[in-house]
């Protein structure tokens, strides 16, 4: 990285040996545990402002996945760039920590994708969910797929913008945030780690792995994680949704508020992808309250 983000993000970072790769997590506070989940092309950062309001009182487990962030950027002779691969790596982490349950995920972009799919391996550890702009589901059929993305999934002109100029990140630093645009040195925090076409592999990776028909590699497994996700309807769900995000937008958001009629949803006109960044005073104290209630209600007091 070339910039000192230690100040907004000032946390110690663990790391655990995956088959020789280090794969790097946050681990912080003690309490029930609170794993959260990233996307694509963010890391842990974004999770920086809710780790700093959680720890006090609850265990906050937030990985980076491998090729993002302070993980390491392995070549594809060394690692495995598929959804199946990023739950058997979250599995093994959350497994290496002995969290087996009573887990609250907290869940964004891809991250909603990887951690069901866990949750769906394991629904017996999971105690609640918290949805930030997300899907566990196939591409809601009203919703057509963004030519930018189209094209980073399918050409050779976008693996040359992805990971030739951080086209992806670039990006998502100025489009992710509507009502609160990333000011200079935010925008170069979040796309720090992305900063040669090595260290860019993931997120084009990322892109190429979106499982669009019958016959692309992982849409059974998107399909067997909605199948599954009926099982979690009485789980407590906070969602916290940026209206003005280019692909999960109304369409996703409506979806999952036809699989889980009882979640708890506030929805902002106003903002974009990265939720936590647009709104982030407003939604990080909804995200306490709701675990603090949710907690309350499981101890048995009033």
């Amino acid at each position: 990285m070339n910039i000192d983000i230690t100040k907004e993000y000032p946390f110690t970072g663990h790391r655990l040996d995956l088959d020789g790769l280090n794969y790097h997590y946050l681990d912080e506070g003690s309490g029930d545990p609170v794993v959260m989940v990233h996307g694509n092309p963010s890391w842990s950062f974004y999770y920086r402002n809710l780790v700093l309001a959680l720890r006090d009182r609850y265990r906050c487990i937030v990985p980076d996945h491998m090729g993002c962030g302070l993980s390491d950027k392995p070549g594809d002779d060394r690692y495995d760039y598929t959804l199946s691969r990023r739950v058997d790596d979250l599995e093994r982490l959350l497994d290496h920590l002995g969290i087996r349950e009573n887990i609250t995920l907290v869940l964004h972009d891809w991250g909603g994708m990887i951690g069901m799919a866990y949750a769906v391996r394991h629904p017996e550890r999971i105690r609640r969910l918290v949805i930030l702009n997300t899907a566990a589901f196939h591409l809601p059929k009203e919703k057509p797929f963004p030519l930018a993305l189209r094209i980073c999934r399918d050409t050779w002109i976008g693996a040359l913008l992805v990971r030739g100029l951080n086209a992806f990140s670039l990006a998502a630093s100025f489009v992710g945030c509507k009502r609160n645009p990333m000011p200079t040195d935010l925008r170069r925090a979040y796309r720090s780690p992305y900063d040669s076409w090595q260290n860019r592999i993931a997120t084009l990776r990322f892109v190429q792995d979106i499982p669009l028909s019958p016959g692309d590699r992982n849409y059974e497994l998107v399909s067997s994680v909605a199948r599954g996700l009926e099982q979690f309807t009485s789980r407590p769900m906070l969602i916290c949704w940026g209206e003005k995000d280019f692909v999960f937008d109304r369409h996703f958001l409506a979806e999952w508020q036809r699989r889980f009629p009882g979640a708890e949803v506030h929805s902002f006109a106003d903002c974009g992808h990265y939720i936590l960044e647009d709104a982030g005073e407003e939604i990080v104290p909804l995200i306490a309250a709701f675990l603090d209630r949710t907690t309350a209600v499981k101890a048995g007091t009033p």
